[in-house]
């Protein structure tokens, strides 16, 4: 055998070489591509719901919203309250307690139905109704928001809850302006 064939069995058997060592590091980054998903999956929380926190007012905030019989400060009380159970649950998503943070949203929730049912409860078409009524609206225009923040700072077995809360926000703002639109066109004519 010359020189010449020798140097080319050489280059052969290292290209062939070189060629198995690129196939086996080709096969093992697809190996890996496939299976990062897979474990990347397996790390994140289970993904679970969450079951919904019980919609309970506590007992000193009921007494305190029962005994305001103003619409304008029943209203502004209600405010009042379910802006501190939205403040807490905003610190306890930034503390990671999101077991508390549930019970807040809850009685926030809670506050929120007990304004609508009282709005609605007495509406009688006067003048102190409509302002409470817009002022609720107002105030809970600013929740949307603010839920929406927290949602996206929570795992994701609390999302579904959130979104159902913030649609329960916007439900509630559409209950709160219903007392200005009546379900006549014409204006009833009262009969002396």
């Amino acid at each position: 055998m010359t020189d010449a064939a020798e140097i080319k069995k050489c280059d052969i058997g290292r290209f062939n070489m070189h060629r198995r060592t690129a196939s086996r590091v080709v096969f093992a980054a697809a190996i890996l591509l496939f299976t990062l998903p897979c474990v990347a999956q397996t790390q994140e929380p289970d993904g679970q719901e969450v079951p919904p926190p019980l919609k309970i007012l506590p007992t000193g905030e009921k007494n305190q919203l029962n005994a305001e019989t103003d619409p304008k400060k029943h209203t502004s009380l209600a405010l009042e309250l379910s802006e501190g159970h939205l403040t807490k649950a905003e610190e306890l998503v930034g503390k990671e307690d999101f077991e508390s943070m549930l019970k807040e949203l809850g009685s926030f929730n809670a506050v929120i139905d007990e304004a609508v049912t009282f709005i609605a409860k007495n509406n009688a078409g006067g003048g102190k109704i409509l302002s409470s009524s817009k002022k609720l609206e107002i105030g809970l225009r600013s929740y949307s928001p603010r839920l929406e923040v927290m949602r996206r700072d929570v795992p994701s077995g609390y999302e579904p809850y959130l979104r159902g809360l913030i649609k329960a926000v916007r439900n509630a703002r559409s209950k709160a302006i219903e007392p200005f639109f009546g379900t006549t066109v014409l204006p009833q004519v009262k009969n002396n």
